[in-house]
């Protein structure tokens, strides 16, 4: 009677305790027919004592991972976000093989990526995009991209996966145990680093490491350095995980949709790690799911649950609207900020624009790995700070009106300024601290005489005059005279007209298969172009003031590496090749006014 009594116990507990909670695991026997008053041996009974024991403690234990308090502040509980909030549910849910979206989180989602009124045009673009390197070897290196819309995604993932292969290298040959705890790698020194150009050489297992570290460091640089939150699908995630001997082929995934939040909950499966090395095994052994149709959606869902989907709201200007925008399904620059500094910020500009009456528009507040230059900026839309324009190495996404690509180079001296260069940035700060336009490079009177103070210029009356004429100071105009303000005065005057000059390399990559004619195959009909992304050389040439004619015409051959300044001596002159002219040559001049371009072939295309 007792032992009865103490089954019966048992079983009010579990119920009890399993009110309102998920479906638990399933178990040898359903909880109804275990529950039933049918006579069962001694050995069946106590059989039954132990499961129902196990999965009362297994749910106490669910819920003091829940209820126990954090060690760290409210604050720090706060900056997590989203799922996974405190410490010990992360390491919870790390434990176990993942967790599904609750409704609310699913619809918060959904409706925050695409809106209430998607299309299914959209839908498609977005669900129909894997994480692929292209199989042409010219461009192996390169993801490769086959429709518009998740661009802004594959183009900043792209700038990671270079980082890795130019200038870590030996690191992509260390298994996951040997990894630092922090996948972002430290610049070693500041001295001058030349990647190889040999894009084809780079092994397959050296593209998946770099691809995987890249994807790793993005989303812990969204979760603050403190967790990446991985999103798969669950209807395959299980069988993948069983595999064994590596990453499997691509995933095919028949019949499988996304067109509503509800869908969005039915597939995904979410799992949040707090170490480096935990994320990097769990995202190798996933690199079959990244790779399907669906895995440009699930990283940037990853991205989105890592920063936390409160915080992302909170981080943009006009949450209302969706991440993806209307009418062509392009990636909204918060998606690629988000992925570049962490923060889904709309605005490139540093820090915040005060806007009077206590309200801000929010830019980019820290230092960046890999940078971003628009062509936006050429045409006076916006204005891309330093933070994005000077990142850590030389490689940026690029953006114009409906596309994403890459700009990169193979030595790091392109970033290394000399001394016009110096100057320069010195006064720009100094000119755009005063620049209310937004970016459209004019200032006040008033705010010209604070630059002049800040700078330590004097300038001529005449020269004072002719500036102020018009109650307004374009940054070009003044910059001309300060090129040809002595330095005493400080200004840039140099008789020999050589400082300033750089010569340098640039590598354009645009991931979206393209016809080329360079790559043309001969065929019975004529030559047919292949369709591939398209990789492109450039010669950059910086002279130190807007006369590109007549630099041109004694360009010299640069001797050393690239980015060095030519000295005008030892070298020979070089016949000058004309200037030629694409929009990414205007992307280019905000980074590096005055600048002239020369490739061979087709333009660099940056749509």
């Amino acid at each position: 009677m007792a032992d009865q009594q103490e089954e019966e116990d048992l079983r009010m507990a579990l119920r009890m305790s399993m009110q309102n909670s998920p479906p638990e695991p399933k178990r040898s026997k359903p909880r109804e027919a275990a529950s039933s008053p049918t006579t069962t041996s001694p050995e069946e009974s106590r059989r039954l004592q132990r499961e129902l024991m196990a999965a009362a403690a297994e749910k106490r234990m669910l819920l003091a991972a829940k209820t126990v308090p954090a060690s760290s502040s409210p604050s720090r509980s706060e900056r997590s976000g989203g799922l996974g909030s405190k410490d010990t549910e992360m390491k919870a849910k790390e434990a176990c093989l993942g967790n599904e979206l609750s409704e609310q989180e699913a619809y918060q989602l959904f409706s925050m990526v695409f809106g209430s009124e998607v299309s299914k045009g959209i839908l498609a673009q977005w669900s129909n995009q894997g994480i692929r390197f292209s199989p042409d070897p010219e461009t192996s290196m390169g993801l490769v991209q086959h429709e518009g819309g998740p661009c802004g995604v594959l183009a900043t993932i792209q700038a990671f996966v270079l980082k890795h292969l130019l200038f870590f290298p030996d690191e992509l040959v260390k298994v996951a145990s040997n990894m630092p705890q922090n996948l972002a790698p430290r610049r070693s020194s500041k001295n001058q680093y030349v990647a190889s150009n040999n894009f084809a050489a780079f092994p397959e297992d050296a593209k998946a490491r770099a691809l995987v570290k890249s994807m790793g460091e993005i989303l812990f640089l969204c979760g603050n350095n403190k967790r990446a939150v991985i999103a798969t699908l669950s209807a395959v995630s299980h069988g993948i995980e069983g595999s064994e001997g590596g990453p499997k082929d691509v995933v095919t995934l028949e019949g499988l949709s996304i067109e509503s939040a509800s869908d969005l909950q039915k597939v995904l499966m979410v799992e949040t790690f707090t170490t480096a090395a935990s994320a990097f095994m769990r995202l190798e052994a996933m690199i079959p799911v990244f790779q399907s149709r669906m895995g440009a959606l699930l990283f940037l869902i990853s991205a989105l649950l890592s920063r936390g989907l409160d915080y992302v709201q909170a981080d943009r200007d006009d949450p209302s609207l969706p991440l993806v925008t209307a009418p062509f399904g392009h990636a909204s620059q918060e998606i690629v900020n988000l992925l570049l500094c962490g923060q889904a910020v709309p605005n490139v500009f540093d820090g915040r624009m005060d806007l009077g009456g206590g309200m801000f528009l929010k830019g980019i507040s820290t230092s960046v790995e890999v940078g971003f230059l628009t062509l936006l900026e050429s045409l006076n839309f916006c204005k891309v700070g330093q933070n994005l324009k000077c990142p850590k190495w030389p490689i940026w996404v690029v953006g114009s009106e409906s596309h994403y690509t890459v700009l990169f180079a193979l030595d790091t001296a392109v970033q290394d300024e000399n001394e016009l260069e110096l100057r320069e940035s010195q006064i720009r700060k100094a000119f755009d601290a005063q620049d209310q336009s937004g970016g459209g490079g004019f200032i006040s009177v008033e705010g010209f005489h604070q630059v002049l103070r800040e700078t330590n210029i004097r300038l001529p009356s005449e020269k004072l005059d002719s500036l102020c004429s018009s109650g307004f100071i374009v940054w070009s105009e003044f910059w001309q005279v300060i090129l040809d303000l002595d330095k005493s005065l400080g200004g840039l005057k140099d008789s020999t007209g050589q400082m300033g000059r750089k010569v340098f390399d640039l590598y354009h990559f645009n991931g979206i298969a393209k016809s080329d004619l360079n790559g043309s195959q001969a065929t019975a009909g004529g030559e047919t172009p292949i369709q591939r992304p398209r990789l492109t050389k450039l010669r950059v040439s910086v002279p130190p003031r807007w006369t590109p004619e007549e630099f041109m015409a004694d360009v010299a051959a640069p001797s050393g590496p690239a980015g060095k300044e030519s000295s005008g001596k030892d070298t020979e002159v070089a016949k000058p090749e004309p200037p030629q002219h694409a929009p990414l040559v205007d992307c280019i001049r905000t980074r590096w006014p005055r600048a002239v371009c020369n490739w061979v072939g087709d333009p660099p295309s940056i749509v």
